[in-house]
């Protein structure tokens, strides 16, 4: 199982379990495609795009249930990221846990292999 991961607010997960799917954060809707970030990408992710935000969430993503939808495409220095050109299916995750600020302002990861 290959896993990726989304980093998403709190209340905006809470809508997607409401819903049974996810649809996006807004800036995923304004670019037509679910953003996601490997093993390697989303710390960096978290700095660049969450920094000093808390009541995030990182959610773990079988990227291998996704099927066609599920491409890898340039973006940050030419890197290849996972984006999703449809909605999220709440089957698909394979864990949430909570990604909370440390004493530094950065934040304190999860085990990504647990």
């Amino acid at each position: 199982m290959h896993i990726i991961y989304k980093i998403c607010p709190a209340l905006l997960w809470r809508e997607a379990e409401a819903a049974g799917f996810f649809s996006g954060a807004p800036i995923d809707i304004q670019d037509g495609y679910l953003h996601f970030s490997t093993a390697e990408q989303v710390h960096e992710t978290a700095m660049r795009h969450f920094a000093g935000q808390s009541d995030l969430l990182l959610i773990a993503i079988d990227a291998d249930s996704l099927g066609p939808a599920l491409r890898y495409e340039p973006s940050r220095g030419g890197d290849l990221f996972p984006h999703l050109y449809a909605h999220l299916p709440l089957s698909a995750v394979r864990w949430v846990k909570p990604l909370p600020l440390g004493d530094d302002g950065q934040h304190v990861f999860p085990d990504l292999d647990a």
